[in-house]
């Protein structure tokens, strides 16, 4: 199939019509928020990057000083990361009934800022860090404040450094970085903390699949938007949708993993703010 390209009136009539029929399911990737100016893994031009594994983590010192480091920086570059037309597009085409929800494999927590209701994380939420020990959840801005004093002056030292498709950035001269650990709700712990996401090396958790699983179930249409489809989860769910025989939509920036498949009833090459903004014109849903 050759795909079409962004912008053109066919494009959009074509990706309309798959409504026909009911609600569609959305599967995101990490090319919807490239728009909002945070990286992709994948995309046209970007140098290869092996993501964080959880045994890298877990298993390494000095990798969870770079880590939190990074993290630090990264929140202050992202202050004015915001939810793009894309975002708003597809919350929009919920609340009019339009799409069941949203599924991301994104962890930058934007399709609930964007104010989507129904959002299925495949791989967690960045912005919600946890407790190994006690199991104590606190937000991002929390945890990086005690990373400010224990470690003083190290933000504005690091302010520029170069960031990284995961938001975070890429800093060096993290060997005398103190990491935070947990202080405990009520008493001391002094647990380790991570991220509330899905590492390599990790799975998503069934009843997380098992929510996506029933809004493709649900769904006259499957759109995948702004993803290559390389991570294993986002496959087995576009089988669940060939295997119920609905049709499927693919808009991305540069080649997917499932172009040459039979199931794929539109390809669409280009901008997912653009071509999810004019989508929601045609089908008379305010953006």
């Amino acid at each position: 199939m050759s795909p079409l390209q962004a912008g053109e009136p066919q494009a959009t009539a074509e990706l309309a019509r798959l409504f026909a029929e009911g609600p569609a399911a959305v599967l995101t990737g990490a090319g919807i928020s490239t728009d909002s100016g945070i990286p992709d893994y994948r995309g046209a031009g970007t140098p290869p990057r092996t993501p964080m594994s959880i045994a890298q983590f877990m298993d390494d010192e000095a990798y969870r000083r770079r880590f939190w480091a990074g993290a630090r920086i990264g929140f202050l570059r992202s202050s004015g990361v915001a939810p793009n037309a894309g975002h708003l597009a597809l919350a929009r085409l919920e609340a009019a009934g339009r799409i069941g929800g949203v599924i991301t494999q994104n962890v930058d927590d934007l399709h609930r800022r964007s104010g989507s209701r129904t959002v299925v994380e495949l791989h967690g939420n960045g912005s919600v860090i946890r407790c190994l020990r006690c199991g104590a959840r606190w937000s991002r801005a929390d945890v990086l404040g005690w990373f400010d004093d224990l470690n003083p002056g190290f933000a504005e030292r690091n302010a520029h450094a170069e960031i990284a498709p995961d938001g975070d950035a890429r800093v060096s001269g993290t060997e005398r970085v103190v990491v935070p650990s947990c202080p405990g709700r009520g008493a001391p712990c002094g647990g380790l903390l991570r991220p509330d996401v899905v590492y390599f090396g990790e799975t998503v958790p069934p009843a997380v699949f098992s929510a996506a699983e029933t809004l493709v179930r649900d769904a006259s249409a499957l759109l995948l938007v702004g993803t290559s489809l390389a991570v294993n989860t986002g496959m087995r769910l576009l089988h669940r949708a060939e295997r119920r025989g609905i049709p499927i939509a693919v808009i991305n920036r540069g080649p997917t993993a499932v172009d040459r498949r039979d199931s794929v009833a539109v390809r669409i090459e280009g901008g997912t703010s653009e071509t999810l903004s004019a989508l929601a014109s045609a089908l008379d849903v305010r953006v």
